[in-house]
């Protein structure tokens, strides 16, 4: 039986990210992926934003992620030359409530560390962005995008050279461990071929499947529950496009999305959108023509949005831990003091700003693996 050092079952950016921080000249990491290419769900579904870490609760493993790794991601892509720019990020006001609302977003932002925030007036805002129509903004100059396939073509790069392999088209059936300190036996099936091999170490980094993975195993595993939310993206037809920056509108109460916003690819081309819309399975596709109150929304900020200028481009599925209507969740990182199982991590409810966090969330988990603090180790 052939036995390997580490299994990492899922190839999106987070199980990249653990492979190419793990792996080393001399022992094997094998990233198991269920699909045929690398990064087909969640990583490549998603606004490709690098998030600031402004509204994340204060204390919280997304905030203290995002902004460690935001500054990790940016010096990683400017040493191996991947697409990414600060193009930096709009929250837009267009009431007096709504004013009263950014001033708690500026101090919030702040616990978190996030301190470059600047405050723009109505006039201050007409001259950063003049399509945009509101009473006050706050400007977040750390905000940027990135080429996230890259990205992900250069984790694998790194990790490949250092002994990684990425198996793909491979779907993991069953695990066990006899003993604690034997490591796991996995059980995996590739081109209609089952074979087992045994893992000192397993990380659970399989995104939409990592409850399902995770209720394979022994041990007092607390799973929590896994809710699939949706999200749409609509392109804005025609060679105008209005933004030079990206363009959220001030949060509602109480809603599990941060509102229909404005983001932009690497070719200044501008996309809306996600919305939040709860579903039973995965299910990508997508209306021809977006809702009415798609347009009702953008033309809070945006009145000049011309009628069916949106056209259908993606959609992409978050691994949401909570309800619609209930308390956002952070992530879950669970190490051998959660469920009793050395060398095994879970990784549950990594949704944004999951791809901001992915180098800082690598370095959290080898730190687990360790036996170290993480939040110490990553100061």
């Amino acid at each position: 039986m052939e036995k390997v050092d580490t299994v990492i079952i899922g190839a999106g950016v987070i199980g990249l990210a653990i492979a190419r921080q793990l792996a080393r000249p001399g022992k094997s990491v094998f990233v198991l992926e269920q699909h045929d290419r690398f990064g087909e769900e969640t990583s490549s579904r998603n606004s490709e934003v690098i998030h600031a870490g402004i509204y994340y609760p204060s204390g919280s493993l997304k905030a203290f992620l995002c902004v460690r790794g935001k500054a990790l991601l940016y010096n990683y892509c400017e040493q191996h030359r991947i697409p990414c720019r600060r193009t930096g990020k709009l929250i837009v006001a267009t009431t007096a409530a709504e004013t009263g609302q950014l001033k708690h977003i500026y101090s919030h932002a702040a616990a978190n560390g996030v301190r470059d925030l600047q405050w723009l007036s109505q006039e201050k805002l007409k001259e950063k962005e003049p399509a945009v129509t509101g009473i006050a903004a706050l400007f977040s100059p750390s905000t940027g995008i990135i080429d996230s396939h890259t990205y992900m073509q250069t984790l694998l790069m790194e990790a490949t050279q250092n002994d990684a392999e990425l198996v793909t088209g491979t779907r993991v059936l069953s695990m066990s461990c006899n003993n604690v300190q034997d490591g796991f036996l996995v059980t995996a099936v590739t081109n209609g071929e089952t074979y087992q091999f045994h893992s000192r170490t397993l990380i659970n980094a399989a995104g939409l499947g990592a409850q399902q993975i995770a209720t394979d195993l022994p041990g007092k595993t607390p799973i929590p529950p896994l809710y699939y939310c949706k999200g749409h993206y609509y392109s804005l037809q025609g060679s105008c496009q209005p933004f030079r920056h990206l363009v959220y509108p001030v949060p509602e109460q109480n809603t599990t999305g941060l509102g229909i916003h404005a983001t932009l690819d690497l070719a200044g081309n501008t996309r809306f959108g996600p919305d939040t819309a709860y579903i039973d399975t995965v299910d990508y596709r997508m209306s021809a023509e977006a809702p009415e109150s798609w347009y009702a929304a953008i033309r809070r900020y945006w009145p000049a949005l011309p009628d069916g200028a949106l056209q259908p481009d993606y959609s992409g599925i978050r691994p949401k831990l909570q309800q619609a209507g209930e308390a956002s969740q952070d992530f879950v990182i669970q190490g051998h003091e959660t469920h009793g199982l050395p060398g095994l991590i879970h990784l549950f409810g990594i949704e944004s700003p999951g791809l901001t966090a992915s180098l800082a969330l690598a370095g959290y988990v080898e730190s687990l693996l360790e036996g170290q603090d993480p939040r110490e180790h990553l100061q």
